[in-house]
């Protein structure tokens, strides 16, 4: 099975989709992992999460976290330091690099800290492999669709990390390196929907910051699915890609009023964001293939090509957010189906949905 006796290191761990890939891997469904390490610089989202697992009281909890306190390991750390990283990772099997600085806005006024921890960090990661020969099976880099013709720091520096990543292959044969490429995801922090349900609890208005823009409307467990499809499946330097349904951001405010009488103002665009996702560009079409569930983006450079002509070009043109829109019945329709209605969740401190 694919986590059996495996040592896992989630940098990042303590975010939306660190925690949910965390919580998949202890379920035990892919095997009983030797060691699940968590490591973040945040000690009070560590602690929290240490602390929920304690407080599991249902029976069926008890079994699907059985062991945790042997397996589940909690590390302050930076993946901007070396010697952090150096520690974590010499013991590890398998890498998800999740840590990173991902909001737009914040990255646009701070470009040099999203450089340290979006381009560094993934570069940390690559050298302490490199120069220790530490004997690392996969290493995962969780990417975004800002990556695919960049027009803001925050994609830049993602773009950026799947090159670093995809090239250490060449160097580092013993070890693979792949990423995981995906747009937004529905109820995580920072997310567009906490921030609609935060202002319809509040009365309003909600903010909508150019009705027709669209976005992919991916959950955190597809997100996460995404992530293990490519550990199971990738070669080395390649890219996966999810295919998920997209919505007008209007759409996703309607559906979550309701029949509630709020308000809903328009913002204008922020500094650095899209209209439009994109998660495969015109020119990677070219050399991306289909694996059911999902797009992988094959690599560009030629010692890593080992896959036939035949087998690409599995899309003619990019993959937008805005060529497969929902319309307002089928956006309804896909909130419900996911429990993510303003009467189905609560928000945390930290701006994460809670069902």
């Amino acid at each position: 099975m694919l986590f059996e006796n495996k040592s896992i290191l989630v940098t990042g761990g303590t975010g939306s989709m660190g925690k949910t890939f965390v919580r998949r891997v202890l379920s035990g469904k892919l095997g009983t992992p030797k060691k699940v390490i968590v490591f973040s610089r945040d000690e009070a989202k560590q602690h929290e999460m240490r602390v929920s697992y304690l407080h599991r009281l249902v029976a069926t909890d008890e079994v699907i976290y059985r062991n945790f306190m042997n397996v589940l390991e909690f590390r302050i750390g930076d993946v901007r330091n070396y010697r952090d990283i150096c520690s974590a990772v010499k013991s590890s099997d398998i890498i998800v690099n999740a840590a990173a600085l991902k909001q737009v806005p914040a990255c646009e006024y701070f470009p040099t800290q999203a450089v340290l921890t979006n381009c560094m960090g993934a570069a940390n990661i690559v050298h302490a492999i490199e120069e220790n020969d530490f004997p690392v099976q996969t290493v995962v880099a969780i990417s975004t669709d800002k990556a695919c013709k960049p027009i803001n720091v925050m994609g830049m520096t993602k773009s950026v990390q799947e090159r670093i990543v995809t090239s250490a292959n060449i160097l580092n044969p013993n070890t693979r390196f792949i990423c995981v490429r995906y747009g937004n995801v529905l109820a995580s922090r920072g997310s567009v929907i906490p921030l609609f349900i935060e202002q319809i609890l509040n009365n309003g208005p909600v903010t909508v910051t150019v009705p027709e823009m669209t976005r992919f409307l991916l959950t955190l467990d597809q997100a996460v699915d995404t992530v293990i499809a490519a550990i199971g499946e990738a070669n080395p330097g390649e890219t996966y890609i999810p295919k998920a349904p997209s919505a007008t951001v209007m759409n996703i405010a309607r559906t979550l009023i309701g029949k509630r009488k709020i308000d809903i103002a328009v913002t204008g665009i922020r500094p650095g964001e899209k209209m439009h996702e994109i998660l495969v560009s015109e020119e990677e079409a070219n050399h991306c293939t289909e694996r059911g569930e999902y797009y992988s983006i094959l690599p560009m450079l030629p010692e890593l090509q080992i896959t036939t002509d035949k087998e690409s070009n599995a899309l003619i043109k990019e993959y937008s957010s805005a060529d497969d829109v929902l319309d307002l019945e089928g956006t309804i329709e896909l909130l419900r189906k996911h429990k993510l209605m303003v009467d189905d969740v609560q928000i945390n401190s930290h701006g994460e949905l809670l069902r």
